[in-house]
Protein backbone atom coordinates (compact mmCIF):
# COMPACT_ATOMS: atom_id res chain seq x y z
CA UNK A 1 0.00 0.00 0.00
CA UNK A 2 2.81 2.44 0.88
CA UNK A 3 4.50 1.77 -2.46
CA UNK A 4 1.28 2.48 -4.33
CA UNK A 5 0.87 5.84 -2.55
CA UNK A 6 4.49 6.85 -3.17
CA UNK A 7 4.25 5.91 -6.85
CA UNK A 8 1.45 8.43 -7.33
CA UNK A 9 3.52 11.31 -5.92
CA UNK A 10 5.44 13.50 -8.42
CA UNK A 11 9.05 12.44 -8.49
CA UNK A 12 12.03 14.74 -8.97
CA UNK A 13 13.30 14.99 -12.52
CA UNK A 14 16.73 13.47 -12.92
CA UNK A 15 19.52 14.84 -15.07
CA UNK A 16 19.18 11.96 -17.50
CA UNK A 17 15.47 12.66 -17.96
CA UNK A 18 16.24 16.31 -18.59
CA UNK A 19 18.81 15.36 -21.17
CA UNK A 20 16.38 13.05 -22.97
CA UNK A 21 13.64 15.69 -23.01
CA UNK A 22 16.07 18.25 -24.37
CA UNK A 23 17.06 15.85 -27.14
CA UNK A 24 13.41 15.39 -28.12
CA UNK A 25 12.76 19.13 -28.09
CA UNK A 26 15.91 19.79 -30.05
CA UNK A 27 15.10 17.36 -32.83
CA UNK A 28 11.53 18.63 -33.07
CA UNK A 29 12.74 22.13 -33.95
CA UNK A 30 13.01 23.94 -30.60
CA UNK A 31 16.05 25.79 -31.96
CA UNK A 32 13.60 28.13 -33.68
CA UNK A 33 12.75 29.82 -30.39
CA UNK A 34 14.92 32.88 -31.00
CA UNK A 35 13.10 33.65 -34.22
CA UNK A 36 10.01 34.44 -32.21
CA UNK A 37 11.86 37.11 -30.24
CA UNK A 38 12.64 36.21 -26.61
CA UNK A 39 12.39 38.72 -23.78
CA UNK A 40 15.81 37.60 -22.52
CA UNK A 41 19.04 39.06 -23.82
CA UNK A 42 21.10 37.31 -26.49
CA UNK A 43 23.97 36.29 -24.23
CA UNK A 44 21.83 34.77 -21.49
CA UNK A 45 19.48 32.98 -23.88
CA UNK A 46 22.44 31.87 -26.01
CA UNK A 47 24.21 30.22 -23.13
CA UNK A 48 21.05 28.34 -22.18
CA UNK A 49 20.53 27.15 -25.75
CA UNK A 50 24.13 25.98 -26.03
CA UNK A 51 24.01 24.03 -22.79
CA UNK A 52 20.74 22.35 -23.67
CA UNK A 53 21.68 21.39 -27.18
CA UNK A 54 25.20 20.38 -26.12
CA UNK A 55 23.79 17.90 -23.62
CA UNK A 56 21.81 16.42 -26.49
CA UNK A 57 24.99 15.66 -28.43
CA UNK A 58 27.78 15.39 -25.84
CA UNK A 59 27.36 14.60 -22.14
CA UNK A 60 27.08 17.80 -20.10
CA UNK A 61 30.33 17.13 -18.30
CA UNK A 62 32.27 17.14 -21.56
CA UNK A 63 31.37 20.65 -22.75
CA UNK A 64 30.54 22.41 -19.50
CA UNK A 65 32.17 25.80 -19.39
CA UNK A 66 32.87 25.99 -23.14
CA UNK A 67 31.84 29.43 -24.37
CA UNK A 68 30.74 29.25 -28.04
CA UNK A 69 31.71 32.87 -28.67
CA UNK A 70 35.36 32.10 -28.09
CA UNK A 71 37.62 31.92 -31.12
CA UNK A 72 39.28 28.63 -32.02
CA UNK A 73 42.70 30.21 -31.60
CA UNK A 74 41.90 31.08 -27.98
CA UNK A 75 41.38 27.49 -26.82
CA UNK A 76 43.90 24.65 -26.57
CA UNK A 77 43.91 21.92 -29.20
CA UNK A 78 42.29 19.46 -26.82
CA UNK A 79 39.24 21.73 -26.51
CA UNK A 80 38.85 22.70 -30.18
CA UNK A 81 36.45 19.88 -30.99
CA UNK A 82 34.29 20.72 -27.97
CA UNK A 83 34.21 24.36 -29.10
CA UNK A 84 33.36 23.16 -32.60
CA UNK A 85 30.40 21.29 -31.18
CA UNK A 86 29.22 24.29 -29.14
CA UNK A 87 29.35 26.56 -32.16
CA UNK A 88 27.37 24.03 -34.21
CA UNK A 89 24.67 23.95 -31.55
CA UNK A 90 24.57 27.74 -31.46
CA UNK A 91 23.97 27.74 -35.24
CA UNK A 92 20.88 25.59 -34.78
CA UNK A 93 18.98 28.81 -34.07
CA UNK A 94 16.83 29.82 -37.06
CA UNK A 95 15.36 33.22 -37.85
CA UNK A 96 12.73 34.89 -39.98
CA UNK A 97 14.61 36.53 -42.85
CA UNK A 98 11.53 38.04 -44.46
CA UNK A 99 11.98 41.00 -42.07
CA UNK A 100 15.61 42.25 -42.29
CA UNK A 101 15.25 44.36 -39.12
CA UNK A 102 14.13 41.47 -36.92
CA UNK A 103 16.83 39.88 -34.72
CA UNK A 104 19.55 41.70 -36.65
CA UNK A 105 22.26 41.28 -34.02
CA UNK A 106 21.48 37.60 -33.48
CA UNK A 107 21.57 36.96 -37.22
CA UNK A 108 24.94 38.66 -37.51
CA UNK A 109 26.33 36.63 -34.61
CA UNK A 110 25.15 33.38 -36.19
CA UNK A 111 26.66 34.39 -39.52
CA UNK A 112 30.03 35.13 -37.92
CA UNK A 113 29.90 31.79 -36.11
CA UNK A 114 29.19 29.95 -39.36
CA UNK A 115 32.16 31.66 -41.01
CA UNK A 116 34.40 30.55 -38.13
CA UNK A 117 33.19 26.98 -38.53
CA UNK A 118 33.95 27.06 -42.26
CA UNK A 119 37.47 28.30 -41.60
CA UNK A 120 38.02 25.65 -38.92
CA UNK A 121 36.90 22.77 -41.14
CA UNK A 122 38.78 24.12 -44.17
CA UNK A 123 42.02 24.33 -42.16
CA UNK A 124 41.66 20.64 -41.27
CA UNK A 125 40.86 19.43 -37.75
CA UNK A 126 43.96 18.06 -35.96
CA UNK A 127 42.31 14.67 -35.38
CA UNK A 128 39.66 12.50 -36.98
CA UNK A 129 36.24 14.05 -36.60
CA UNK A 130 34.45 12.12 -33.81
CA UNK A 131 31.06 10.55 -34.28
CA UNK A 132 29.15 13.02 -32.01
CA UNK A 133 30.52 15.92 -34.06
CA UNK A 134 29.29 14.27 -37.27
CA UNK A 135 25.86 13.90 -35.70
CA UNK A 136 25.91 17.56 -34.61
CA UNK A 137 26.89 18.70 -38.11
CA UNK A 138 24.16 16.68 -39.81
CA UNK A 139 21.61 17.95 -37.28
CA UNK A 140 22.61 21.59 -37.78
CA UNK A 141 22.46 21.26 -41.57
CA UNK A 142 19.06 19.56 -41.37
CA UNK A 143 17.63 22.32 -39.17
CA UNK A 144 18.92 25.12 -41.41
CA UNK A 145 18.52 23.62 -44.89
CA UNK A 146 15.64 21.17 -44.93
CA UNK A 147 12.37 22.99 -45.49
CA UNK A 148 9.20 22.72 -47.54
CA UNK A 149 8.84 25.05 -50.50
CA UNK A 150 5.50 26.68 -51.37
CA UNK A 151 3.72 25.31 -54.45
CA UNK A 152 4.87 26.84 -57.70
CA UNK A 153 1.97 28.51 -59.49
CA UNK A 154 4.06 29.93 -62.31
CA UNK A 155 4.85 28.34 -65.65
CA UNK A 156 4.55 24.65 -66.37
CA UNK A 157 8.23 24.10 -65.76
CA UNK A 158 8.95 26.48 -62.92
CA UNK A 159 12.02 28.64 -63.30
CA UNK A 160 13.61 29.76 -66.53
CA UNK A 161 11.26 28.21 -69.08
CA UNK A 162 10.46 31.58 -70.59
CA UNK A 163 12.82 34.48 -71.06
CA UNK A 164 10.47 36.69 -69.06
CA UNK A 165 10.59 34.43 -65.98
CA UNK A 166 12.72 35.91 -63.20
CA UNK A 167 14.27 33.51 -60.66
CA UNK A 168 13.15 33.72 -57.04
CA UNK A 169 15.90 34.57 -54.55
CA UNK A 170 15.69 33.28 -50.99
CA UNK A 171 16.04 36.13 -48.44
CA UNK A 172 17.89 33.73 -46.09
CA UNK A 173 20.63 33.10 -48.65
CA UNK A 174 23.26 35.04 -46.64
CA UNK A 175 23.11 32.22 -44.06
CA UNK A 176 22.18 29.32 -46.32
CA UNK A 177 25.21 29.90 -48.54
CA UNK A 178 27.59 29.58 -45.59
CA UNK A 179 25.81 26.44 -44.35
CA UNK A 180 26.21 24.86 -47.79
CA UNK A 181 29.87 25.88 -47.87
CA UNK A 182 30.38 24.38 -44.42
CA UNK A 183 28.67 21.13 -45.41
CA UNK A 184 30.77 20.88 -48.58
CA UNK A 185 34.06 21.44 -46.76
CA UNK A 186 32.98 18.97 -44.07
CA UNK A 187 32.25 16.25 -46.65
CA UNK A 188 35.51 16.65 -48.55
CA UNK A 189 37.59 16.94 -45.37
CA UNK A 190 40.26 14.27 -45.05
CA UNK A 191 39.44 14.10 -41.33
CA UNK A 192 35.95 12.74 -42.06
CA UNK A 193 35.69 8.97 -42.21
CA UNK A 194 33.02 7.82 -44.66
CA UNK A 195 32.37 4.60 -42.72
CA UNK A 196 31.31 6.61 -39.68
CA UNK A 197 29.61 9.51 -41.47
CA UNK A 198 27.36 7.28 -43.57
CA UNK A 199 25.30 6.47 -40.45
CA UNK A 200 24.22 10.10 -40.13
CA UNK A 201 24.34 11.22 -43.75
CA UNK A 202 22.05 8.33 -44.55
CA UNK A 203 19.31 7.69 -47.10
CA UNK A 204 16.87 9.97 -45.29
CA UNK A 205 19.42 12.82 -45.24
CA UNK A 206 20.23 12.37 -48.94
CA UNK A 207 16.57 12.15 -49.95
CA UNK A 208 15.74 15.43 -48.19
CA UNK A 209 18.83 16.99 -49.74
CA UNK A 210 17.62 16.00 -53.21
CA UNK A 211 14.19 17.46 -52.40
CA UNK A 212 15.89 20.85 -52.08
CA UNK A 213 16.43 20.89 -55.85
CA UNK A 214 12.84 22.13 -55.94
CA UNK A 215 14.20 25.51 -54.79
CA UNK A 216 13.56 28.35 -57.21
CA UNK A 217 16.80 30.05 -56.17
CA UNK A 218 19.43 29.14 -58.82
CA UNK A 219 22.24 29.86 -56.34
CA UNK A 220 20.96 27.19 -53.97
CA UNK A 221 20.58 24.63 -56.75
CA UNK A 222 24.16 25.31 -57.86
CA UNK A 223 25.46 24.69 -54.32
CA UNK A 224 23.33 21.58 -54.02
CA UNK A 225 24.78 20.25 -57.26
CA UNK A 226 28.29 20.45 -55.87
CA UNK A 227 27.35 18.98 -52.48
CA UNK A 228 25.43 16.01 -53.92
CA UNK A 229 28.24 15.30 -56.37
CA UNK A 230 30.75 15.21 -53.51
CA UNK A 231 28.48 12.95 -51.47
CA UNK A 232 28.22 10.61 -54.45
CA UNK A 233 32.01 10.48 -54.67
CA UNK A 234 32.61 10.12 -50.91
CA UNK A 235 29.99 7.52 -49.99
CA UNK A 236 30.14 4.62 -52.43
CA UNK A 237 27.48 2.74 -50.48
CA UNK A 238 24.93 5.48 -51.24
CA UNK A 239 25.53 5.63 -54.99
CA UNK A 240 22.76 3.21 -56.08
CA UNK A 241 20.28 5.00 -53.83
CA UNK A 242 21.18 8.41 -55.28
CA UNK A 243 20.71 7.12 -58.83
CA UNK A 244 17.37 5.59 -57.87
CA UNK A 245 16.20 8.86 -56.31
CA UNK A 246 17.20 10.78 -59.44
CA UNK A 247 15.28 8.30 -61.56
CA UNK A 248 12.18 8.78 -59.39
CA UNK A 249 12.44 12.56 -59.72
CA UNK A 250 12.68 12.30 -63.51
CA UNK A 251 9.69 9.93 -63.68
CA UNK A 252 7.55 12.20 -61.53
CA UNK A 253 8.53 15.20 -63.62
CA UNK A 254 7.84 13.56 -67.00
CA UNK A 255 4.70 11.57 -66.29
CA UNK A 256 3.00 13.53 -63.48
CA UNK A 257 3.86 17.15 -62.76
CA UNK A 258 6.13 18.57 -65.51
CA UNK A 259 7.16 21.00 -62.75
CA UNK A 260 10.64 20.90 -61.28
CA UNK A 261 13.29 23.57 -60.97
CA UNK A 262 16.38 21.35 -60.68
CA UNK A 263 16.28 19.00 -63.67
CA UNK A 264 19.21 20.81 -65.27
CA UNK A 265 21.41 20.48 -62.18
CA UNK A 266 20.49 16.83 -61.64
CA UNK A 267 21.43 16.04 -65.24
CA UNK A 268 24.75 17.83 -64.77
CA UNK A 269 25.46 15.60 -61.77
CA UNK A 270 24.56 12.47 -63.71
CA UNK A 271 26.61 13.59 -66.69
CA UNK A 272 29.76 13.43 -64.57
CA UNK A 273 28.62 10.14 -63.03
CA UNK A 274 28.31 8.43 -66.44
CA UNK A 275 31.97 9.11 -67.21
CA UNK A 276 32.90 6.89 -64.26
CA UNK A 277 30.82 3.88 -65.31
CA UNK A 278 32.83 0.72 -65.86
CA UNK A 279 32.54 -1.29 -69.07
CA UNK A 280 30.57 -3.25 -69.99
CA UNK A 281 27.70 -1.18 -68.64
CA UNK A 282 25.48 -2.76 -66.01
CA UNK A 283 21.90 -3.57 -66.92
CA UNK A 284 20.81 -1.05 -64.28
CA UNK A 285 22.47 1.78 -66.20
CA UNK A 286 20.91 0.74 -69.50
CA UNK A 287 17.47 0.68 -67.87
CA UNK A 288 18.12 4.17 -66.50
CA UNK A 289 18.92 5.36 -70.03
CA UNK A 290 15.76 3.91 -71.55
CA UNK A 291 13.27 4.58 -68.76
CA UNK A 292 14.59 7.83 -67.27
CA UNK A 293 16.74 9.79 -69.73
CA UNK A 294 14.98 9.09 -73.02
CA UNK A 295 11.49 10.07 -71.70
CA UNK A 296 12.93 13.46 -70.67
CA UNK A 297 12.65 14.38 -74.36
CA UNK A 298 8.87 14.45 -73.97
CA UNK A 299 8.10 17.58 -71.82
CA UNK A 300 7.42 20.92 -73.46
CA UNK A 301 10.18 22.53 -71.38
CA UNK A 302 12.91 20.42 -73.03
CA UNK A 303 14.81 23.54 -74.08
CA UNK A 304 15.65 24.39 -70.46
CA UNK A 305 17.75 21.27 -69.88
CA UNK A 306 18.31 19.95 -73.42
CA UNK A 307 22.06 20.60 -73.49
CA UNK A 308 22.65 18.59 -70.31
CA UNK A 309 20.29 15.80 -71.42
CA UNK A 310 21.96 15.50 -74.81
CA UNK A 311 25.36 15.29 -73.14
CA UNK A 312 24.20 12.42 -70.89
CA UNK A 313 22.71 10.49 -73.82
CA UNK A 314 25.77 10.89 -76.05
CA UNK A 315 27.98 9.83 -73.13
CA UNK A 316 26.09 6.53 -73.00
CA UNK A 317 26.54 5.99 -76.75
CA UNK A 318 30.23 6.80 -76.60
CA UNK A 319 30.64 4.40 -73.68
CA UNK A 320 28.82 1.58 -75.43
CA UNK A 321 28.10 2.11 -79.18
CA UNK A 322 25.60 -0.77 -79.13
CA UNK A 323 23.16 1.60 -77.42
CA UNK A 324 22.98 3.89 -80.48
CA UNK A 325 20.04 2.08 -82.05
CA UNK A 326 18.20 2.06 -78.70
CA UNK A 327 18.66 5.80 -78.32
CA UNK A 328 17.56 6.55 -81.90
CA UNK A 329 14.42 4.44 -81.43
CA UNK A 330 13.69 6.45 -78.29
CA UNK A 331 14.11 9.74 -80.15
CA UNK A 332 11.75 8.56 -82.88
CA UNK A 333 9.23 7.51 -80.23
CA UNK A 334 9.12 10.99 -78.70
CA UNK A 335 9.71 12.93 -81.94
CA UNK A 336 7.78 16.23 -81.88
CA UNK A 337 5.28 16.67 -84.69
CA UNK A 338 4.09 20.25 -84.29
CA UNK A 339 6.90 21.89 -82.28
CA UNK A 340 9.53 23.17 -84.70
CA UNK A 341 11.97 24.28 -82.00
CA UNK A 342 12.01 20.80 -80.47
CA UNK A 343 12.49 19.30 -83.93
CA UNK A 344 15.64 21.38 -84.32
CA UNK A 345 16.92 20.08 -80.98
CA UNK A 346 16.18 16.47 -81.93
CA UNK A 347 17.98 16.84 -85.27
CA UNK A 348 21.03 18.30 -83.53
CA UNK A 349 21.14 15.49 -81.00
CA UNK A 350 20.56 12.94 -83.74
CA UNK A 351 23.63 14.16 -85.60
CA UNK A 352 25.80 13.77 -82.49
CA UNK A 353 24.54 10.23 -81.94
CA UNK A 354 25.04 9.21 -85.57
CA UNK A 355 28.65 10.37 -85.36
CA UNK A 356 29.25 7.67 -82.73
CA UNK A 357 27.14 4.99 -84.47
CA UNK A 358 28.69 2.02 -86.23
CA UNK A 359 27.38 0.49 -89.42
CA UNK A 360 25.61 -2.46 -87.78
CA UNK A 361 23.60 -0.31 -85.35
CA UNK A 362 22.84 2.22 -88.09
CA UNK A 363 21.28 -0.44 -90.31
CA UNK A 364 18.87 -1.43 -87.52
CA UNK A 365 17.14 1.96 -87.55
CA UNK A 366 17.89 3.55 -90.93
CA UNK A 367 14.45 2.89 -92.45
CA UNK A 368 12.27 4.62 -89.80
CA UNK A 369 14.98 7.20 -89.20
CA UNK A 370 15.19 8.46 -92.77
CA UNK A 371 11.45 8.31 -93.19
CA UNK A 372 11.33 10.88 -90.37
CA UNK A 373 14.23 12.84 -91.89
CA UNK A 374 12.33 12.94 -95.18
CA UNK A 375 9.34 14.48 -93.40
CA UNK A 376 11.64 17.12 -91.91
CA UNK A 377 13.08 17.88 -95.35
CA UNK A 378 9.56 18.78 -96.55
CA UNK A 379 8.84 20.92 -93.46
CA UNK A 380 7.43 24.38 -94.19
CA UNK A 381 9.60 25.67 -91.34
CA UNK A 382 12.75 26.52 -93.26
CA UNK A 383 15.11 25.97 -90.27
CA UNK A 384 13.86 22.41 -89.76
CA UNK A 385 14.21 21.59 -93.47
CA UNK A 386 17.65 23.17 -93.64
CA UNK A 387 18.83 21.37 -90.47
CA UNK A 388 17.71 18.01 -91.85
CA UNK A 389 19.58 18.63 -95.11
CA UNK A 390 22.73 19.58 -93.18
CA UNK A 391 23.06 15.95 -92.07
CA UNK A 392 24.65 15.24 -95.45
CA UNK A 393 27.44 17.72 -94.63
CA UNK A 394 28.69 15.44 -91.84
CA UNK A 395 31.39 13.09 -93.14
CA UNK A 396 30.51 10.20 -90.82
CA UNK A 397 26.79 10.39 -91.65
CA UNK A 398 27.55 10.76 -95.36
CA UNK A 399 29.68 7.62 -95.12
CA UNK A 400 26.84 5.69 -93.46
CA UNK A 401 24.34 6.90 -96.06
CA UNK A 402 26.66 6.10 -98.94
CA UNK A 403 27.04 2.46 -97.91
CA UNK A 404 23.29 2.08 -97.54
CA UNK A 405 22.11 4.25 -100.44
CA UNK A 406 20.12 1.37 -101.97
CA UNK A 407 17.74 1.62 -99.00
CA UNK A 408 17.96 5.29 -98.06
CA UNK A 409 17.68 7.01 -101.45
CA UNK A 410 14.26 5.52 -102.35
CA UNK A 411 12.98 6.74 -98.95
CA UNK A 412 14.17 10.36 -99.18
CA UNK A 413 14.00 10.85 -102.95
CA UNK A 414 10.30 11.90 -103.01
CA UNK A 415 11.03 14.55 -100.34
CA UNK A 416 13.99 15.85 -102.31
CA UNK A 417 11.98 16.05 -105.53
CA UNK A 418 9.11 17.91 -103.87
CA UNK A 419 11.53 20.51 -102.52
CA UNK A 420 13.37 20.73 -105.82
CA UNK A 421 10.12 21.48 -107.64
CA UNK A 422 9.89 24.74 -105.78
CA UNK A 423 10.39 25.20 -102.03
CA UNK A 424 9.49 28.70 -100.87
CA UNK A 425 12.86 29.22 -99.11
CA UNK A 426 15.82 29.84 -101.39
CA UNK A 427 18.40 28.42 -98.96
CA UNK A 428 16.43 25.18 -98.52
CA UNK A 429 16.04 24.91 -102.30
CA UNK A 430 19.80 25.21 -102.84
CA UNK A 431 20.59 22.67 -100.11
CA UNK A 432 18.09 20.25 -101.62
CA UNK A 433 19.67 20.54 -105.06
CA UNK A 434 23.12 19.93 -103.52
CA UNK A 435 21.97 16.75 -101.79
CA UNK A 436 20.27 15.64 -104.97
CA UNK A 437 23.50 16.16 -106.88
CA UNK A 438 25.44 14.13 -104.26
CA UNK A 439 23.18 11.13 -104.79
CA UNK A 440 23.35 11.50 -108.55
CA UNK A 441 27.14 11.52 -108.51
CA UNK A 442 27.27 8.71 -105.96
CA UNK A 443 25.12 6.25 -107.97
CA UNK A 444 23.63 7.58 -111.19
CA UNK A 445 21.90 4.30 -112.06
CA UNK A 446 20.10 4.16 -108.72
CA UNK A 447 19.26 7.85 -109.00
CA UNK A 448 17.66 7.40 -112.42
CA UNK A 449 15.70 4.38 -111.17
CA UNK A 450 14.37 6.38 -108.19
CA UNK A 451 13.48 9.27 -110.48
CA UNK A 452 11.56 6.95 -112.82
CA UNK A 453 9.76 5.37 -109.86
CA UNK A 454 8.86 8.81 -108.53
CA UNK A 455 7.36 9.86 -111.87
CA UNK A 456 5.41 6.62 -112.02
CA UNK A 457 4.09 7.12 -108.49
CA UNK A 458 3.16 10.71 -109.30
CA UNK A 459 1.26 9.52 -112.39
CA UNK A 460 -0.65 7.00 -110.27
CA UNK A 461 -1.48 9.69 -107.71
CA UNK A 462 -2.70 12.02 -110.46
CA UNK A 463 -4.87 9.24 -111.89
CA UNK A 464 -6.34 8.50 -108.46
CA UNK A 465 -7.02 12.18 -107.90
CA UNK A 466 -8.79 12.41 -111.27
CA UNK A 467 -10.90 9.34 -110.49
CA UNK A 468 -11.82 10.77 -107.10
CA UNK A 469 -12.82 14.07 -108.68
CA UNK A 470 -15.01 12.29 -111.21
CA UNK A 471 -16.69 10.26 -108.46
CA UNK A 472 -17.57 13.42 -106.53
CA UNK A 473 -18.95 15.07 -109.64
CA UNK A 474 -21.25 12.08 -110.20
CA UNK A 475 -22.43 12.24 -106.58
CA UNK A 476 -23.15 15.95 -106.89
CA UNK A 477 -25.16 15.40 -110.09
CA UNK A 478 -27.22 12.64 -108.47
CA UNK A 479 -27.80 14.76 -105.36
CA UNK A 480 -28.94 17.75 -107.43
CA UNK A 481 -31.69 15.65 -109.07
CA UNK A 482 -33.11 14.43 -105.75
CA UNK A 483 -35.74 16.55 -103.94
CA UNK A 484 -34.74 18.10 -100.62
CA UNK A 485 -36.77 16.40 -97.84
CA UNK A 486 -38.08 18.75 -95.16
CA UNK A 487 -36.17 21.72 -96.57
CA UNK A 488 -33.00 20.35 -94.97
CA UNK A 489 -29.95 20.81 -97.13
CA UNK A 490 -27.04 18.46 -96.61
CA UNK A 491 -23.65 19.79 -97.57
CA UNK A 492 -21.26 17.08 -98.76
CA UNK A 493 -17.66 18.11 -99.29
CA UNK A 494 -14.80 15.93 -100.54
CA UNK A 495 -12.30 14.85 -97.89
CA UNK A 496 -9.02 16.73 -97.72
CA UNK A 497 -6.05 14.91 -99.14
CA UNK A 498 -3.82 13.66 -96.34
CA UNK A 499 -0.16 14.50 -96.43
CA UNK A 500 2.38 11.71 -96.54
CA UNK A 501 4.10 12.93 -93.35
Amino acid sequence: MLKQILSKLPRKTSKSDTSDSILINNTSGSCNGTSRGNSEGLVSSKSNVVKRTSSAVFPTSVVSGIEPLLAFKDVPASEKMNLFLSKLNLCCMTFDFSDPTKNASEKDMKRQTLIELVDFVASGPPTKIPEPAIFAMSTMCAINLFRVFPPNNGSNFGVGENDDDEPMFDPAWTHLQIVYDLLLKFIISSSLEAKVAKKYMDHSFILRLLDLFESEDPRERECLKTVVHRIYGKFMVHRPFIRKCMSNIFHRFVFETERHSGITELLEIFGSVISGFALPLKEEHKIFLWKSLIPLHKPKSLGVYFQQLSYCVTQFVEKEPKLASTVIKGLLKYWPITNSQKQLMFLGELEEILEATNMFEFQKVMVPLFWRVGCCINSYHFQVAERALFLWNNDQIFHLIGHNRQVILPIVFPSLEKNAQGHWNHSVLNSTLNVRKMFEEMDNVLFQACQAQFREDQGKLSLLAEQRRGTWEQLENVASLQPVAGNIAILVSPPMATMAC
